[in-house]
């Protein structure tokens, strides 16, 4: 099947392969991706709104290609590896019990966004706004206080020493 300039709306995709597929120019509203394999998809100018992504691999992908036009998604026990999320509106979004590795998190709005029992290793945040944002439960994140903005972002113990990394702090 052809994904690439079309429209799909309260569709479930199960345990689909889309290695290496192209959604350029579709449009995914109000659909599920359940067990899916989504590595090195191409997102140019794909509109993804209201989406729920559950137990899907999830690798190489930049959804600042996406359509940010109503942009929205969940993750729910997803491995997220190597992907962008550059310059993106992300507020509200929930990333649960997810494995986000080497991902980028550059100038993205992350107000509200909720990253609980998920590991960040290797993940990069500048210039992100995470202001109210919940990282309790998470772990492995590094982020610098300096370079974000972390208003009243909620963090666990002793997971919360990642804040400490720039500084080069060793706590014993």
């Amino acid at each position: 099947m052809d994904f690439q300039n079309k429209e799909f709306e309260l569709k479930t995709l199960k345990n689909e392969n889309f290695t290496d597929k192209s959604f350029k120019n579709s449009s995914f509203i109000d659909c599920v991706f359940q067990g899916c394999n989504l590595s090195n998809v191409n997102l140019v100018n794909t509109k993804i709104q209201n989406c729920n992504f559950k137990n899907c691999k999830i690798l190489g992908l930049n959804f600042s290609n996406c359509t940010k036009f109503l942009f929205s998604f969940t993750f729910e026990n997803c491995l997220i590896s190597m992907s962008d999320f550059s310059d993106l509106d992300l507020k509200d979004t929930i990333f649960k019990s997810c494995q986000i590795f080497d991902c980028h998190f550059l100038k993205t709005n992350l107000i509200k966004v909720e990253f609980e029992d998920s590991n960040l290793r290797g993940s990069r945040f500048e210039n992100a706004n995470l202001s109210f944002a919940s990282f309790k439960t998470a772990k492995n994140y590094s982020i610098d206080p300096n370079q974000n903005i972390l208003k009243k972002t909620k963090f666990s113990i002793p997971e919360v020493v990642g804040l400490l990394d720039i500084f080069g702090i060793k706590l014993e």
